[in-house]
């Protein structure tokens, strides 16, 4: 099986599958797309051909294009799940769906390129009114996060091993800092962010280890 990830250095929905891949310690072949250069490598024909939505990443397996970052992360644990990135019981398995899905789906999106470009160049709000506006909605977002976790006591978000919420976490706390964001009031999310980090397939994830990061 050949597997080619389209990424980009610094996008969380990227770096959650790069995440993911490393754990399942799946080889692959990393081909970069720049989200800016030229207009963004992601609108020429041939990338939108595999992903129309233009958005990494894009998962080629044998050829045949996977998007949507936790469609992705499904399909990995579904065709290789050892080791696993779900609990067993299937009441665990929707928490954890839940949080990532709060992560991927409801804060991530509100500080990507799109949403930033928009801000900036159709609504023309000012770089400090820009900064409001991430901080509003990664401080509430990140507050239930840390409360769909508080008071396990576990190294990771539910459990001994990480699961794709830790795999989303990681990302959505590396852009918290990029925006300057406080993290201090949530101490559940920082650990497991910590026990993410310590493992080596997490750092060579990171959008500094990539070949394309600048």
């Amino acid at each position: 099986m050949t597997l080619v990830l389209s990424t980009y250095w610094r996008s969380s929905a990227a770096y959650r599958v790069r995440i993911a891949l490393n754990l399942k310690g799946l080889p692959y072949a990393s081909v970069p797309v720049h989200l800016v250069r030229e207009g963004g490598e992601q609108h020429r024909p041939e990338y939108r051909a595999k992903n129309p939505q233009a958005l990494v990443p894009t998962l080629e397996v044998d050829g045949v294009p996977l998007t949507q970052s936790l469609a992705i992360m499904e399909w990995l644990e579904e065709e290789h799940p050892i080791p696993p990135l779900l609990p067993r019981e299937p009441i665990r398995r929707a928490q954890v769906r839940a949080f990532a899905l709060a992560i991927a789906c409801e804060i991530a999106p509100l500080s990507n390129l799109m949403v930033r470009t928009y801000l900036a160049d159709v609504l023309e709000l000012t770089s400090g009114a820009q900064q409001a506006w991430h901080h509003h909605w990664m401080s509430r977002g990140l507050a239930a996060c840390e409360a769909m976790v508080a008071g396990g006591g576990s190294p990771f978000c539910f459990g001994a091993a990480p699961t794709i919420a830790d795999c989303t976490l990681v990302p959505q706390l590396y852009n918290a800092r990029r925006f300057a964001l406080d993290l201090k009031p949530y101490p559940t999310l920082l650990r497991a962010e910590a026990a993410m980090v310590a493992l080596p397939a997490v750092q060579r994830a990171a959008p500094e280890a990539q070949p394309d990061a600048s």
